[in-house]
């Protein structure tokens, strides 16, 4: 099995050295990745293109995703390698991957060649569309907008058909540029921001204040490492929790009103400040977007920034809110954001749209800077790789765990809709209900209460985790289906 993969344009028009850094970055991304599917893959650099190949051709879709998710990949292609003999073999072997898809179809070849042959590429374009044409039954050929394009490469004494052209990410590789740290409140906007910043390159670190319930943090987490997980090309980024509770508490109590949203975020920004500098964060990163609320005016903006010496990249700063919704949607975050649970602690009443600079120093002198002090020291800062392990130790309780079921339960598959859409589950005898976690809270209620309903996850850990949560909750119906 083997794939060719292009870089993004912009790799390819830096100087020489620079270049050859983000090759080698991109290389040790991919490998990374793919050894996860692979221990034996071989990643080949090359200066225009760079080679994948495995032995495990069952493998094929399983690396189409992964490459697909990868920053700094333009397209690859999925190619059959052969030795080059003549036209009439490369014919044969492109009856055998397109023969089918040629039948009663307009079509064409594009051939591209390297070395020295005694034939130019449009001659043997002319050659092997012909033979095509006359062997598949194909209806015609059509250089422009055909139906089906056969592109063939032929290189040397080896020719390489391209069965699958696939689009990357594109973007630079992640970890070519320098670490951020993402704000995170786990919404549309902080989680699209987020892959923006990391498809570009960046090394992003996520930051979540706590402002008061398990919920959400569970939920900031959960899409954390679903971002990492998918795009994240294996590097080892952190999350931070700042327990951010009692900052609420001196903001409701001695901030007037107007100015309240507007302080949240300085301290925020105060806060984030310092944690940065224990991730080797260069800039912070929001999802702001101007006028989206009362705090993202200009002016808002503008005395929000002013209590940081950092660097603040807002990369949806001019982004409409439906073009946000759309990209969550197509990263696969969408479906988090619309069921975060959000904790509406600090909403002001008639919240100001033009701060005044006099006006936030006065009330922030009311606040007591100590106990900002104490949430900074007591952020936790933790692995991405282990915050699904760490919410599981939070919710360690006595949970059925059913490894085969023998009563009348109902087996309730709790993954994120796209793998349990790849690889739905089947158990013998029993129904399946389809409910990802994000919307197993707010659909409880509609479950028959008297039939126990067992989570699955494929792992476990989010199927314990959420069973625990409802379990906490008094739901008493709940196990985890461990086969």
């Amino acid at each position: 099995m083997k794939f060719i993969v292009k870089f993004f344009p912009e790799i390819t028009i830096k100087s020489r050295p620079v270049r050859k850094a983000f090759v080698k970055q991109l290389r040790h991304n991919m490998r990374l990745v793919l050894k996860k599917h692979d221990a034996d893959v071989v990643v080949a650099g090359n200066w225009d293109f760079i080679e994948v190949l495995s032995e495990k051709d069952e493998l094929r879709e399983d690396f189409t995703v992964a490459l697909s998710n990868i920053a700094g990949i333009a397209h690859f292609q999925f190619v059959r390698e052969f030795s080059f003999t003549d036209l009439d073999g490369i014919v044969e072997e492109a009856m055998v991957s397109y023969g089918e898809m040629l039948k009663d179809a307009v079509f064409a070849v594009r051939v591209k060649r390297v070395g020295h042959h005694d034939f130019t590429s449009v001659e043997a374009e002319r050659y092997i569309g012909g033979c095509l044409k006359a062997r598949s039954g194909a209806l015609a050929v059509r250089l422009k907008n055909p139906e089906v394009l056969v592109p063939i490469d032929i290189r040397d004494q080896r020719v390489w058909m391209i069965e699958q052209r696939v689009e990357g990410l594109g973007g630079y590789p992640l970890g070519s540029q320098d670490s951020v740290l993402s704000l995170m409140s786990g919404g549309y906007d902080s989680t699209v921001s987020s892959f923006m910043t990391m498809s570009r390159g960046l090394k992003t670190h996520f930051c979540f204040f706590n402002l008061g319930g398990d919920a959400h943090e569970i939920g900031v987490k959960q899409v954390s490492n679903f971002i990492w997980e998918k795009y994240g090309s294996g590097l080892n980024v952190k999350f931070v929790t700042v327990p951010f509770e009692a900052v609420v508490g001196e903001i409701l109590t001695k901030v007037d009103n107007a100015e309240m949203g507007v302080i949240l975020k300085r301290m925020m920004l105060r806060a984030a400040s310092k944690v940065m500098e224990g991730v080797g964060a260069k800039a912070l990163v929001t999802g702001e977007s101007v006028a989206q609320v009362s705090s993202q005016t200009l002016i808002n903006l503008k005395v929000i920034d002013q209590v940081t010496e950092e660097l603040v990249i807002r990369p949806l700063i001019t982004t409409n809110k439906q073009v946000i919704i759309d990209k969550a949607i197509e990263i696969g975050t969408a479906p988090f954001a619309a069921s975060m649970p959000e904790f509406c602690g600090v909403i002001s009443v008639n919240p100001t749209t033009r701060a005044r600079m006099h006006r936030v120093e006065r009330e922030e002198s009311k606040f007591d800077f100590a106990v900002l002090d104490k949430a900074v020291e007591e952020a936790q800062v933790m692995s991405i790789q282990n915050v699904m392990d760490d919410v599981a130790k939070q919710y360690q309780g006595e949970v059925p765990v059913v490894r085969m079921p023998v009563g009348d339960e109902v087996i309730v598959d709790i993954r994120h809709p796209d793998e349990a859409a790849k690889r739905p589950l089947k158990v013998s005898g029993r129904p399946v209900k389809v409910i990802p976690f994000f919307a197993l809270d707010s659909s409880w209620h509609e479950l028959d209460q008297e039939t126990m309903h067992l989570l699955y996850c494929g792992k476990g850990v989010m199927s314990r985790i959420h069973a625990s949560y409802l379990l906490g909750k008094g739901r008493t119906n709940v196990g985890i289906y461990l086969p």
